[in-house]
């Protein structure tokens, strides 16, 4: 199900949008090509930053483990004659994966599906503008951002046995973050949960500029929020393995 959680979900999204910009291209078709473009991705990115995202990481981070939990098995999995410490790794590494994967077909989606419409759709002028550099920037970034709140997931995920427990820290966590990014706090690049919409934020007030014309978009990857997350990424998921230990010997 995380599997196919990350597969589709960004083929829905996309074909939702897609359909959304053919039957309304005749209200596009005074836009420049890259407004159209930076609309249509732009769309896509608000709603993976602000929500999908770090749900989709508290699925995929409780799939990973759902099966040991249920069987009750964690015990004999570390039994085996393999060194616990790459059991422990290959589960993180899939998971990680699968997020990777999403935020890849993200990307192939929307530019698939943005140039597909400059075929269909020529008055939308898809043609005028390449967007693929940044977009694959952003998207690197967005991964960046989402690391901590997949090693958190990750270790709620071990700690408790059942869905309710990790969903609801993490939904409640996600709209914390989402308050604090919006309200510009000051300290809230040192919360995980609000670095996916910081990074769009900061992607959105690129697009805003300084002045009339074309909109001057750069992508700063290595932004203090993301350092954050790549620290907590890191300590959390040591902190797990000590704790999968423990449970391993139960």
């Amino acid at each position: 199900m995380g599997f196919w959680s990350a597969v589709l979900l960004p083929l829905l999204i996309c074909l939702l949008l897609f359909t959304g910009f053919f039957n309304k291209s005749e209200h596009l078709a005074n836009l420049p090509g890259v407004v159209v473009w930076l609309q249509f991705a732009g769309a896509i990115l608000a709603v993976m930053g602000s929500l999908l995202l770090p749900m989709l990481i508290v699925f995929i981070a409780y799939s990973v483990n759902s099966i040991e939990h249920k069987a009750d098995t964690w015990k004999s999995l570390f039994s085996l004659p393999i060194p616990k410490w790459s059991v422990y790794t290959a589960k993180y590494v899939y998971a990680f994966s699968l997020v990777l994967l999403c935020l890849g077909l993200f990307l192939l989606f929307t530019i698939g599906f943005g140039n597909l419409l400059s075929v269909l759709k020529p008055v939308l002028k898809f043609n005028e503008y390449h967007i693929e550099s940044i977009l694959a920037q952003t998207y690197l970034k967005l991964l960046f951002s989402a690391l901590g709140i997949l090693s958190i997931q990750f270790l709620l995920s071990l700690l408790f046995q059942d869905f309710l427990k990790p969903m609801g820290i993490g939904f409640t966590a996600t709209i914390a973050g989402v308050i604090l990014a919006n309200v510009d706090w000051k300290y809230a690049y040192l919360f995980p949960y609000a670095h996916p919409m910081l990074t769009i934020k900061s992607l959105l007030k690129n697009k805003m500029g300084n002045g009339p014309g074309i909109p001057q978009i750069t992508v700063d990857l290595f932004t203090k929020d993301i350092l954050v997350s790549m620290a907590v990424a890191v300590a959390v998921f040591i902190l797990g393995y000590f704790i999968l230990l423990r449970k391993s010997v139960k």
